[in-house]
């Protein structure tokens, strides 16, 4: 068994686009037209072959509810591994990506929580110990 697909709720699917490509650098991998909504999917260039991330619309009832309430508790939606969590801190930085909270050590972690600009808290993350 092995994760190929995981998601994130987005407001806006072409504003999550943008952002995750543009700005993070993921690279679109999936864009199938649904009749409204799209089956919308970005890869990461460093990241495992196979494993996709769905910029998942807003379509449940509890969707926008669920998010609303992670958001505002300050619990990410999702956690990215980072090589370089400072770097890559300074990197998003310029462009403009707003941090919740800096490059931070967290027992045998170093985190750091950024906005994704479409609803969500997102968690960089990497192994500082063993």
């Amino acid at each position: 068994m092995k994760i190929v697909l995981t998601s994130v709720m987005v407001d806006d699917q072409a504003k999550a686009l943008a952002f995750y490509t543009d700005v993070l650098g993921f690279v679109k991998e999936k864009d199938i037209p649904l009749g409204g909504p799209r089956w919308l999917t970005v890869v990461a260039p460093e990241g495992a072959a196979g494993v996709e991330l769905l910029l998942e619309p807003m379509g449940h009832p509890a969707a926008a509810p669920f998010q609303k309430a992670l958001f505002d508790s300050g619990v990410p939606a999702a956690s990215f591994g980072s090589n370089d969590i400072d770097a890559e801190y300074e990197r998003l930085k310029s462009r403009g990506v707003v941090f919740r909270k800096p490059p931070t050590q967290a027992g045998p972690v170093k985190i750091a929580v950024f906005e994704d600009t479409c609803g969500n808290l997102i968690q960089l993350h990497h192994p500082t110990h063993g």
